[in-house]
């Protein structure tokens, strides 16, 4: 007897058709071991504890009246926060300068990110002292940036206000951090100075994956530099992009201790980023019910804007 008669009567029916599985197969298959989730909990516990309990305490407290020094327990109000927040336009001007604030730093830290990426990742003398140096940044605490950078700006004593006198370009000091309409533009620099390190280690990253061969097949063919970027280079990098992009978003509209240590969200309110408003109706003037709806409020305005982003950019590369 052949080889193929005796596995076909040893599997009655179909050949290709797997044997049933047992219900603890089932659970394998599933992810269900028990074993398997018991190695879950060391990442799970600290995950549900310092994530999803506070997030869910955070949108409960939205639908009451919690406040700060209250003997009696909280009551639940229902949409009364909302309603009240609807027609705080105090809160909705700080949404528009995070909006702003949000949109300019991605985007100019994109910007000049995916031009030091495309440097770094060039065959250069010392290109790993570069790629070392670009990171330093990245490794600062916001509060050493904040208070670096108020000592560059500073009216009297900073370096940007000497160097510029000695240019010609300015005739007197500028206070950069209290002018009503230089305060926000010189924050966004700040903004795009810390976070365009973390930017540029993700494009490099994915430039790195990018084949070379398509690359040189493209020059070979006689593409230019533009060409080449275009054809291989950008369609390669733009899941990577996609990802960045969206996570430099909400990182930036989140900020809060970089800009909190540059101006505390001064002059005025040009620079309080909404994330600066909820912290202050919360912890300055003890209104937490009011500032865990601002919060709720600005995780849904964000996830939809977020899924109209994420859908176009879906949409374009399945074109």
């Amino acid at each position: 007897m052949s080889l193929t008669a005796r596995r076909a009567k040893a599997v009655p029916g179909n050949r290709g058709t797997p044997p049933p599985r047992t219900p603890a197969g089932r659970k394998r298959a599933l992810g269900l071991d028990r074993g398997a989730w018991f190695l879950l909990l060391p990442a799970l516990i600290p995950i549900l504890v310092l994530s999803a309990g506070p997030l869910l305490y955070g949108v409960a407290l939205a639908f009451t009246d919690e406040q700060a020094g209250r003997t009696e327990s909280a009551e639940f109000v229902g949409l009364l926060n909302f309603t009240d927040l609807r027609h705080d336009s105090l809160f909705w001007e700080s949404f528009r300068v995070g909006l702003v604030w949000a949109v300019c730093v991605t985007t100019l830290q994109f910007v000049l990110a995916l031009g030091l990426a495309l440097l770094l990742n060039q065959n250069l003398r010392f290109r790993w002292l570069a790629r070392t140096l670009a990171l330093v940044p990245w490794a600062m605490p916001e509060v050493v940036v904040g208070i670096m950078w108020r000592l560059v700006y500073h009216q009297d004593a900073g370096i940007l206000n000497k160097t510029l006198s000695q240019l010609g370009l300015i005739g007197e000091n500028v206070d950069w951090l209290t002018n009503m309409s230089l305060a926000l533009p010189a924050v966004i620099v700040v903004g795009i100075w810390a976070g365009m390190p973390q930017t540029t280690v993700v494009l490099l990253a994915g430039l790195q994956n990018v084949p070379h061969e398509l690359r040189e097949a493209a020059h070979i063919d006689g593409a230019g530099l533009w060409r080449r970027f275009t054809t291989v280079t950008w369609p390669a990098l733009r899941p990577v992009v996609l990802a960045i992009t969206a996570l430099n978003f909400i990182w930036n509209f989140n900020s809060f201790g970089l800009v909190y240590v540059l101006t505390q969200g001064g002059p005025g309110s040009q620079t309080r980023l909404p994330m600066l408003f909820a912290y202050e109706e919360a912890f300055k003037y003890g209104q937490f019910g009011y500032a865990a709806a601002m919060g709720l409020v600005m995780v849904a305005v964000i996830a939809v804007l977020l899924a109209v982003f994420l859908r176009n950019r879906l949409k374009e590369d399945s074109e």
